[in-house]
């Protein structure tokens, strides 16, 4: 995706991305409970893995609320946290616990500052829906894993938000909801990176606010608001806001609350095998990761 106004409305311009996330440092912490909560059970997947990494990458460490955890469930390990915003990588660091140190890293996951061959465990929470081209950020992903190495990742699929998407079409015909990559589209790029035995599931959660005021100030308070090149350029007027506002009140539930669909997709993949005869799949399987065996076992 470009970050200029000639690519696609639905591509995400890099530098209104940086800032957005720059100014959301501060206020990251109390808007961040889908992150806490889908960071917590995909570090609970990391059960599922019998060696123990010796270097994990972070991507997209936010201001470390899940990369204080891992440097705790790997306590020998050396863990990178990595974001495109200086200000949260800051506040990273200063989460790490007493005795550890979080390596912190300012960069885009297209462009990893790492060697090749440099990780056992890459890390990713929630970060891949602001990737500005899927198949560089794979790619980079597998340079950087080592023969053996894995990935674990989540991401947003396109029914997030499918409740202010719907509302605000009613109310105009720009883009105010970032797009998702649908899991199938993930599939795609993995195998193309040629990412080993990737294996992917979804999983729909509900969050529900008072009022469509709330959510908004909620996703600017993460840095997610809409930055993508066909966003509205000047002031949203007050007679569309309301019209958005009435088309959501429509979804309104019994118990007096708005829902915020999420659909989180959770996904696998192994780096460059370290035997090259292994046969590889024709495609990512696609069941719970609760399933998985360790492997080798």
């Amino acid at each position: 995706m470009r970050d200029d106004d000639h690519g696609s409305p639905f591509d995400l311009d890099r530098t209104r991305l940086r800032r957005a996330f720059e100014r959301a440092a501060a206020s990251h912490d109390r808007a961040a409970f889908l992150h806490r909560e889908v960071g917590q059970r995909l570090l609970e997947r990391l059960d599922l893995l019998k060696q123990r990494p010796e270097t994990i990458l972070d991507v997209g460490c936010g201001v470390g609320q899940i990369t204080a955890a891992l440097l705790k469930k790997y306590r020998k390990a050396r863990v990178i946290g990595l974001e495109r915003a200086p200000a949260m990588v800051a506040l990273a660091r200063k989460r790490a616990p007493w005795l550890r140190t979080l390596h912190g890293a300012v960069a885009e996951p297209e462009a990893l500052p790492l060697p090749a061959a440099s990780c056992d465990l890459i890390f990713s929470n929630l970060a891949l829906p602001w990737a500005l081209d899927l198949d560089r950020v794979f790619a980079e992903f597998r340079r950087v894993l080592k023969p053996g190495g894995v990935l674990f990742f989540t991401t947003l699929g396109p029914d997030t938000l499918s409740e202010l998407r719907r509302g605000w079409a009613a109310a105009d015909g720009y883009n105010h909801v970032n797009a998702f990559f649908d899991m199938h589209d993930i599939g795609d790029a993995l195998l193309r990176a040629r990412l080993a035995e990737p294996v992917m599931d979804v999983e729909r959660l509900t969050l529900t606010y008072p009022d469509v005021d709330r959510l908004m100030r909620d996703l600017k308070a993460l840095g997610a608001g809409n930055v993508t090149l066909g966003r509205p350029r000047g002031l949203t007027g007050k007679g569309r806001l309301r019209t958005m506002q009435a088309a959501y009140e429509r979804c309104r539930r019994a118990d007096g609350l708005l829902p915020v669909s999420c659909e989180v997709v959770y996904g696998h993949a192994w780096g460059p095998l370290p035997s090259q005869n292994r046969p590889h799949a024709e495609g990512p399987a696609v069941f719970p990761l609760s399933q998985l065996r360790r492997r080798g076992s």
